[in-house]
């Protein structure tokens, strides 16, 4: 995993770095405000240690900075002992504070239980994505094999079921006649086969869609039919 760390005092940032490498971090140092800027711009953390007074660029609007687009977890560094920096970190979206001077196993301590805790986050958020929304009103989840519209669940056959998840777990994309069929079927597709057809026009009664506007489920003459995002 890489980390950023931020710190005009080049001994402490080369100490830090000594200790994350031999737990196998891989480290990249910036000692100045807008090298660390330049840094978070253009590459992927999976932490950062940011000291809060730079020569520069102080190490709260780096916080806000990595906050305005990312999650990964955020330790500052302070050599004030007062509560004010602390307070004002936290309410940018730093995760952690450590006050210095500090002891490196600490600091390592720290950056692992942040990772931990960052890590089993997204995972719980991963089970989550079982649960598939459409903007318009439409949700399937699959694991309890359940799909609702507008907060009402959806009364689907399994293989119903099976080519509105397809179509979903594709949203934006055009899915062919014959794809469908051959997933949800699991059978080799036969040009004359208007079975997709027939199941798509009850998946839309169903869901009460004009058969010549329907609102999520488009058919892409020729081609197939779509869900839009």
């Amino acid at each position: 995993m890489k980390v950023l760390i931020v710190d005009d005092e080049k001994e402490i940032a080369d100490l830090i770095e000594v200790y994350l490498v031999n737990e196998g971090f891989n480290v990249v140092k910036a000692y100045s405000g807008n090298e660390a800027y330049d840094y978070i711009e253009k590459e992927d953390f999976d932490l950062a240690v940011l000291d809060v007074m730079l020569p520069d660029i102080d190490g709260f609007a780096l916080c806000s900075k990595i906050r305005h687009s990312k999650t990964y977890p955020v330790i500052m560094l302070t050599a004030k002992t007062g509560y004010t920096d602390r307070i004002s970190g936290l309410s940018l979206g730093a995760d952690d504070y450590v006050t210095k001077p500090f002891n490196p196993l600490e600091l390592v301590a720290r950056v692992k239980a942040q990772l931990r805790r960052y890590h089993q986050y997204n995972e719980n958020e991963a089970e989550n994505s079982d649960i598939i929304e459409i903007p318009g009103g439409l949700e399937i989840n699959r694991t309890t094999h359940t799909c609702t519209l507008y907060g009402e669940k959806l009364n689907l056959t399994p293989l119903e079921f099976g080519i509105v998840l397809l179509l979903c777990e594709n949203a934006g994309k055009v899915v062919s006649t014959k794809e469908v069929f051959e997933k949800v079927w699991g059978e080799e597709y036969l040009d004359s086969n208007n079975t997709v057809m027939v199941h798509i026009r009850r998946i839309r009664e169903k869901m009460h869609e004009r058969p010549r506007d329907p609102k999520f489920i488009k058919t892409i003459w020729g081609v197939g039919y779509k869900i839009e995002k």
